[in-house]
């Protein structure tokens, strides 16, 4: 209940005045069924904006932290984070990922759309970052069509370091879905697992325009000089065909 309040009621009016949100592709969106969600990721209203505009309620992993909290702000937190659609996971030790994994999948085998962030974390400078295998492998082992989405405009509204609110426009701009029949069977495989990535980070490279950085953002979050942007050609930056995961 409370999910369709703050969208409706508490939150969603707010976030249309302040973006004024544009919405494009949303055809490809099914009316039943699971899917993946594979969105960029520029600030934290990204998580907001995406299930604005989408008439079925999207789930997101949340860090576990947001959980956890005591007292009324940890109360808060708590309800807050559940209201609106997220769901929490341990990271803090070495089988973090394989639980957010077997959560994902709970939530896709009961016909869920689930809002995932191949980059991993937020872009600390607007740039696309390089994708985290993690959704290739719950693709190829669920089954269900990856969507990816671009949010864009989402950092002038709401700034990354900041909880403040900005008037803008935001686009968000749905792709066709993809899917991945072709590896059935190559689940654990890192090469296609990171093929895979790759492609849906190319889809929402075009679909954003954001230019792609071959480097992971929490890398550069963490301080590293190593982040070197690909070359283009005619403008256009390119993602190699294979990496190593």
């Amino acid at each position: 209940m409370w999910y369709w309040l703050f969208k409706y009621v508490l939150l969603g009016p707010l976030l249309i005045l302040m973006g004024r949100p544009k919405v494009e592709g949303l055809q490809h969106i099914p009316a039943s069924g699971p899917a993946i969600l594979a969105s960029n990721h520029l600030a934290v209203m990204d998580s907001f904006f995406l299930p604005l505009v989408v008439r079925r309620r999207i789930t997101f992993l949340a860090k576990a932290e947001y959980f956890t909290g005591t007292g009324i702000k940890g109360w808060f937190s708590r309800w807050f984070f559940t209201a609106v659609g997220q769901v929490p996971i341990d990271r803090t030790d070495a089988d973090a990922a394989q639980a957010a994994l077997h959560t994902a999948q709970r939530l896709l085998g009961e016909g869920k759309l689930m809002g995932m962030y191949p980059e991993g974390t937020r872009s600390p400078d607007g740039r696309l970052y390089k994708g985290k295998t993690g959704l290739a492998r719950l693709a190829l082992e669920t089954g269900v069509p990856v969507i990816p989405v671009a949010m864009i405009g989402t950092d002038v509204v709401n700034p990354p370091g900041t909880s403040r609110l900005r008037f803008g426009r935001v686009t968000v701009r749905f792709g066709k879905p993809m899917e991945f029949s072709r590896f059935e069977g190559l689940a654990g495989n890192r090469f296609i697992e990171r093929t895979i990535t790759d492609e849906v980070i190319y889809e929402l490279m075009g679909l954003s325009g954001q230019e792609y950085v071959d480097i992971y953002a929490a890398t550069v979050k963490n301080g590293s000089n190593g982040a070197t942007a690909h070359g283009s050609t005619n403008g256009v930056t390119r993602i190699p065909e294979t990496a190593a995961g």
